[in-house]
């Protein structure tokens, strides 16, 4: 089996998060790394390519005082109040098909929920995916091809990008309890990741020095306007 890492951080803002999926993905200490995010206080992040304006127009006054910022990856606007947060970095050399690394993993996730008699459904019927002419709208509206549901509701969405060799998986879980059990659906994600990669995983903890890096990430690309409202 290959060693990967479970990354451990201090409790993280929105622009923080998304900074620390780039850093791992430039220094990445391991193929496999995992990361539960871990939250200091809410956020809201939107994909790659959408248009600012667009989304601004979708959220409400109330939410528009959460803090929020560009993903590096697609998909549409995910609130993160109380979702259980997660990235996958994974060695994936060669072509990108981002449609069967994404049945894949969330195959990998249908499996391993169905041994702990969690019964989830894959949306399997063609869907628009989120472009940038289109309209910009919650990610947990609008289920896509692959997208984990439950009793018809999505409950499991992510969105890919590909660093040279490695592929970022940013993901989203939306069960009703899903910070209340983050422990145990932690370990049933981590569970599909391994049997389906081989993985053997340990423990990484940042130190200061990931954490140097990783706030001046934040601070230099994910708070900036340049970054936020590029189109």
């Amino acid at each position: 089996m290959e060693e990967g890492f479970i990354i451990k951080t201090p409790p993280l803002d929105v622009f923080e998060q998304m900074a620390a999926d780039e850093y791992f993905c430039q220094v990445m200490p391991r193929k496999y790394l995992l990361r539960f995010f871990n939250w200091s206080k809410q956020g809201i992040t939107f994909g790659f390519s959408q248009k600012k304006s667009e989304v601004q127009s979708k959220i409400s006054a109330d939410d528009l005082l959460i803090d929020i910022t560009r993903r590096p990856t697609g998909g549409g606007i995910v609130f993160h109040k109380t979702d259980l947060t997660f990235s996958f970095i994974f060695y994936n050399p060669g072509e990108f098909n981002p449609y069967s690394i994404y049945e894949k993993l969330h195959r990998a996730a249908f499996e391993s929920f169905s041994k702990e008699n969690i019964r989830l459904e894959i949306l399997n019927s063609k869907t628009d995916d989120y472009k940038v002419s289109g309209p910009a709208m919650d990610c947990f509206s609008k289920p896509v091809e692959k997208d984990l549901l439950i009793s018809g509701r999505k409950v499991l969405g992510g969105a890919l990008r590909k660093f040279s060799d490695y592929m970022l998986y940013q993901a989203s879980f939306q069960m009703p309890d899903a910070r209340k059990r983050a422990k145990f659906y932690s370990l049933v994600f981590a569970r599909a990741f391994s049997q389906n990669y081989s993985i053997d995983w340990k423990t990484y903890e940042t130190g200061p020095a990931d954490m140097e890096k990783i706030r001046e990430i934040a601070y230099n690309k994910y708070c900036k306007e340049e970054w936020i409202g590029r189109i």
